[in-house]
């Protein structure tokens, strides 16, 4: 296995520009872990919220990492992995602490609690943007307001990753959704999804 890995690190509160990428230690999995070739990342608006020091957690500097979701190999497992296997695809999601388990990375290591077997159907690309999003759509709309079927729902910001997320959610469990969106054409893929 590699020793180093090339990772997005910042050293300083700011915008995208106190981003940079470095060599750092790539270390064998721990027990309870896994190492991971990442193939893909999911941007999302809490990452750049952590690097402008406006998270609800702060960044962790002199030298913070970044990132929630990622996509793609198992290159190794840690003593006691035994639900993954070196050459599983895989996704990651929330429940890590970015400072110092952020994806932004072409190598990583993660508890194995923080990692699921990605579906043979699903790419890279597509599984590095689902935990984030849908986790988002779920809990608000389930969990906390309580959405039942039949139940109607208004859904603003709609064409966004967590407004589609919310209305493929809503629909899954037989609640109508409403959705709100500024252009023809948002409008017209919004009435696609349904």
């Amino acid at each position: 296995m590699p020793t180093t890995a090339r990772t997005v690190l910042f050293h300083e509160i700011g915008g995208p520009e106190v981003l940079r990428v470095e060599d750092t230690a790539f270390p064998d999995p721990a027990p309870g872990q896994v190492a991971l070739r990442v193939e893909a990342l999911g941007l999302n608006r809490a990452e750049a919220l952590f690097r402008a020091g406006t998270y609800y957690y702060q960044p962790s500097l002199p030298a913070s990492r970044l990132g929630y979701e990622a996509a793609g190999l198992v290159t190794a497992v840690g003593e006691g992995v035994t639900e993954l296997a070196v050459g599983d695809p895989v996704l990651t999601g929330p429940g890590i602490e970015m400072s110092s388990q952020g994806v932004y990375a072409e190598q990583i290591v993660l508890p194995a609690t923080a990692v699921l077997r990605r579906p043979a159907t699903v790419d890279a690309v597509t599984g590095a943007a689902a935990w984030l999003t849908y986790t988002t759509a779920y809990g608000a709309l389930l969990e906390t307001a309580g959405l039942r079927p039949g139940d109607r729902v208004l859904i603003t910001g709609a064409s966004s990753g967590v407004g589609t997320a919310a209305i493929q959610v809503a629909r899954r469990i037989g609640a109508i959704p409403l959705a709100t969106t500024r252009t023809e054409a948002k409008r017209q893929r919004l009435l696609a999804l349904g």
